[in-house]
């Protein structure tokens, strides 16, 4: 979590790397940080690949009379990328747990399909062992 600071975006990428989950999350009360989603997004793809589960969070609806980004925003940005999306409030407790377990969801069915793509090995064959093989 970098809290969008740009100070830190470069070695933010550098732990995209091996990651199978990201939460993007902007403020709904601030343009700048919803128009650097894209951003983000692109560099995601880049250094993570495609296959990255990710899903998209417009915090702070429990600040509606602070709105300046509307939910149609969000809404439109996460149908272009094909991610879910959710407003939320971190404050008032909305919508976080059914967000986190769409992710969550999402990345437990690719490590499933995956397994059962491996080779099974049966546990209960005896292999022969020599000095120093394991």
């Amino acid at each position: 979590d970098t809290a969008g600071q740009e100070r830190f975006h470069t070695l933010s990428t550098s732990y995209f790397r091996g990651a199978q989950g990201f939460v993007l999350v902007y403020d709904i009360t601030n343009l700048d940080s919803f128009q650097s989603i894209t951003s983000w997004m692109k560099d995601i793809h880049e250094k993570a690949g495609d296959e990255v589960d990710v899903i998209l969070l417009g915090n702070k609806c429990d600040k509606e009379s602070e709105r300046v980004v509307p939910k149609q925003r969000g809404e439109k940005l996460a149908w272009e990328h094909g991610i879910p999306f959710f407003e939320t409030s971190a404050k008032d407790n909305v919508n976080i747990e059914d967000a986190f377990s769409v992710l969550t969801k999402e990345i437990l069915e690719k490590k499933s399909c995956v397994l059962y793509d491996l080779d099974v090995v049966a546990l209960n064959e005896s292999k022969k062992r020599t000095c120093c093989a394991f």
